[in-house]
């Protein structure tokens, strides 16, 4: 019996070390930490300076590509094709014959009429003749000379109608696919094939009636559309409307490019930016710093400073910015930034103002004007 309290004790007195140890952890632990508070991590982050960079104003806007020259040919009369002499999307010079209708019945009246004007005009010379030797009255002259227009103007009129029968380029350009083929009776207003001129291509775009003032024939333009791998072009401003839209307050304008290859297709969206001159210097700093927030945007500027003991601490400061024009990987600093300052560009959306930090910018993104993304 005693042997059986003195093994209960023992244990009693086993677990109460144990437990007593695990609460002395603890409360290390927990004082550690209660230590540790005022301690802020150090955050590891790159930086970049705040540039000064001279930046031609850029107006944006979005425009439809349209052709020097475009038209679709059709037939203006009803008939049977007889002959087509053009392959699709083949290039042709002005006068170009691409089709033509049946015209064996006209081309037989043509003769008839060609020679009943020939007919005509022989009596004609020779009621001449006679009224010059006042043999007969000028009435008779008057008669066969009217025969005579009127002959001529029935020819005129069938060979008018072989024309309208017979399809030729009226301008230099590229064909598209044809719409008909040889046999097929088409109807009047019926298509036969597209013709485009392709070089030089015109863009046509709205910009707002506050900007008239900015704009002027020659202008450079910029033009980048999804249908050419991202390819920018280059051009000029050729013209504007005349009046400002009412609905809409805009001004239409169209700029002319050059457009070697066809790689520009008329009817293509376009992305135009408006080059205008030079404006006054401006700081830029990689888009990537910047945190936009609705109550204001904001970048973190590294500052460095000397602890009690003479150690070198780096911290950021949040500071809100107001913000310009974004041009490829970088934005323009309004106010908040000067050119110079040292600030966070990647990494600050893991910051607080005072953080310390950590710089290493062998990592840092490259920052371009003019980004290309390798998979683009």
């Amino acid at each position: 019996m005693h042997k059986r309290i003195i093994i209960g004790l023992v244990v009693i007195f086993g677990l109460g070390a144990i437990v007593a140890g695990l609460v002395g952890a603890k409360a290390q632990q927990l004082g550690a930490m209660k230590a540790d508070t005022n301690v802020m991590p150090v955050e590891a982050v790159t930086t970049a300076k705040a540039l000064q960079q001279n930046w031609n104003p850029t107006l944006y806007s979005v425009g439809t590509l349209t052709a020097e020259n475009g038209v679709t040919l059709s037939s203006e009369i009803a008939g049977t094709v007889a002959k087509i002499d053009f392959e699709s999307g083949s290039q042709v010079a002005q006068g170009t014959l691409l089709a033509q209708l049946d015209v064996s019945v006209e081309q037989a009246q043509l003769r008839s009429a060609e020679a009943s004007a020939e007919l005509a005009r022989l009596n004609a010379e020779r009621i001449r003749e006679l009224r010059n030797k006042d043999t007969l009255a000028q009435a008779d002259l008057d008669t066969v000379e009217a025969q005579l227009k009127q002959s001529v103007a029935n020819a005129e009129a069938i060979r008018a109608s072989i024309e309208k029968k017979t399809f030729r380029a009226p301008f230099a350009g590229t064909l598209g696919i044809r719409k008909v083929t040889v046999g097929q009776y088409v109807n009047a207003g019926q298509a036969i094939v597209e013709l485009q001129t392709l070089d030089p291509i015109h863009v046509d775009f709205a910009l707002p009636q506050q900007r008239v003032v900015d704009l002027a024939v020659g202008q450079p333009v910029e033009v980048t559309t999804d249908g050419a791998s991202g390819a920018k072009f280059t051009g000029k401003i050729t013209a504007f409307d005349p009046r400002i839209d009412p609905a809409t307050r805009n001004l239409r304008v169209r700029a002319t490019l050059a457009n070697d290859g066809s790689r520009l297709r008329p009817g293509m969206f376009a992305n135009v930016e408006v080059l205008l001159p030079a404006g006054e210097p401006v700081v830029v700093v990689p888009a990537s710093a910047v945190l936009y927030a609705p109550y204001g945007d904001s970048v973190f500027v590294v500052e460095r400073k000397r602890d009690d003991k003479g150690a070198v601490a780096t911290t950021v400061r949040q500071q809100t910015v107001r913000l310009g024009l974004a041009r490829g990987d970088f934005v323009v600093i309004l106010s908040g930034v000067q050119a110079g300052d040292e600030i966070v560009s990647t990494g600050a959306f893991r910051l607080r103002n005072g953080a310390a930090v950590r710089i290493n910018n062998s990592v840092a993104p490259a920052a371009e004007l003019a980004p290309k993304p390798a998979n683009s």
